[in-house]
């Protein structure tokens, strides 16, 4: 799997982007931050087309349910990977997912 960075790209299950920060500036690839525990989670997004009566888009990202690497950490925190998935708050609660389209880089990989 490979390390995800802030320059991956995350989407919900309905196409909508996920804008995520990056906690760390000090470990980059390809110039852009690695992406770490917690970095993934209640964070905006935006364009999700899920709009209607009785009806919300997914706004924000809930808790990461799996994702990152048991064994790579920066500063005592797990280094995400493009495996990383979890729930939004849209609707029907607790079924619709966001998880890594993309990586944001193509040169490092770890386990699980």
């Amino acid at each position: 799997m490979k390390v995800l960075v802030l320059a991956g790209t995350t989407r919900c299950g309905h196409d909508g982007t996920v804008r995520p920060t990056a906690s760390q500036q000090w470990v980059r690839i390809a110039g852009s931050p690695v992406l770490v525990a917690h970095d993934p989670e209640g964070r905006p997004i935006g364009g999700c087309p899920n709009i209607g009566l009785n009806i919300k888009p997914c706004t924000n990202t809930l808790a990461v349910h799996t994702g990152y690497s048991g064994f790579l950490r920066i500063g005592d925190r797990a280094v995400c990977l493009d495996s990383v998935t979890g729930y939004t708050d849209g609707t029907p609660p607790g079924a619709v997912k966001y998880t890594v389209r993309a990586a944001g880089q193509d040169f490092a990989e770890a386990t699980s």
